[in-house]
């Protein structure tokens, strides 16, 4: 496991109530080191950060503060409706479907698209929809232009999916263009890792169970967390998952999950530990949303669920 980079804890004591004569000798102590006829004494209590404040500071905030139940639900605090796209309307992909928070209150929100693998469909993909949508994210399950698509040609196809979401789309105007990511299974998981190799202005990159005969990935700079399967026959973690996560550079925002006791196909049905995770990396690195640092940092620990977690502490 990388070095967990955290900021060691304040120091910093909340202040009591002082006597009288305390906070005169405080007062007269200031008066002497200043020379002025004015003391300036410290507040007896610091101000928690107002949500107003701390929504000034960061734009992308979306949604309530988040706890381990409320990453883990299979729904969020948004709405969500949806829109299919058919592949006669597109260039470049094979269609699919969007799924949006339904209301604007709230103003624009980041993208992902995510392809399904090999000889699949976007159905095999449909769960990750509502579920991510929910959270604040417009998301779109796309079907490739052959289910026979390689890897190469499936990240092409995942950033022509994301051009005609903030081009072209119905929901264009509801789109950050700037805060867009990538997401795939098995060979769309392969296909996201070229995506991200190929722009590397994506804000985070999920490959799920990926497949791909590259096993080398030192040209990422996209945060990349990668989810492998310890029964994973197809695209076993030891040739594929692991040597694709021990190659993104030590620089870039990385993270490593396998899951216990499950297969390639873990990623087609809903799974608490890819949601939660997943919905994290992405409110982190897409929306700039550090609220989600405390479920990646310090770095999970294994358990029934998760046989191993490696990674950084986000930059």
């Amino acid at each position: 496991m990388e070095p967990q980079h955290t900021d060691a804890p304040g120091t910093g004591r909340k202040r009591g109530n002082r006597s009288r004569k305390a906070r005169l000798g405080l007062a007269a102590l200031a008066l002497a080191l200043t020379g002025s006829g004015v003391a300036f004494l410290p507040s007896a209590q610091a101000t928690p950060e107002a949500p107003a404040a701390r929504a000034a500071e960061n734009p992308y905030e979306r949604g309530p503060d988040p706890t381990e139940s409320s990453i883990e639900a299979p729904r969020g605090s948004y709405s969500v409706s949806e829109r299919s796209v058919s592949s006669l309307s597109v260039r470049g992909f094979g269609g699919g479907t969007i799924y949006y928070p339904t209301s604007t209150a709230d103003g624009t929100f980041g993208a992902v698209a995510i392809s399904p693998g090999f000889t699949a469909r976007q159905s095999s993909m449909a769960w990750y929809g509502e579920r991510l949508a929910s959270q604040g994210f417009v998301v779109f399950t796309i079907d490739t232009n052959t289910t026979m698509d390689q890897p190469a040609s499936r990240g092409d196809q995942l950033l022509a999916a994301l051009d005609y979401l903030t081009d072209d789309s119905a929901v264009r105007s509801r789109i950050d263009s700037n805060r867009l990511a990538v997401m795939g299974h098995s060979m769309g998981g392969g296909g996201s890792l070229e995506a991200a190799k190929d722009r590397p202005s994506l804000k985070a990159a999920i490959p799920l169970t990926p497949w791909n005969t590259d096993k080398s990935w030192p040209e990422v700079r996209v945060p990349t967390f990668i989810v492998g399967a310890d029964g994973d026959s197809i695209a076993s973690v030891r040739s594929h998952a692991e040597p694709f996560y021990e190659s993104l550079p030590s620089s870039t925002d990385r993270a490593y999950m396998e899951l216990r006791n499950a297969t390639h196909f873990a990623p087609n049905s809903a799974d608490t530990e890819i949601a939660k995770y997943s919905i994290s990396w992405l409110k982190r690195f897409v929306d700039e949303d550090t609220r989600y640092e405390q479920f990646l940092c310090p770095i999970p620990s294994s358990d029934l669920q998760i046989a191993e977690f490696r990674g950084n502490c986000p930059h």
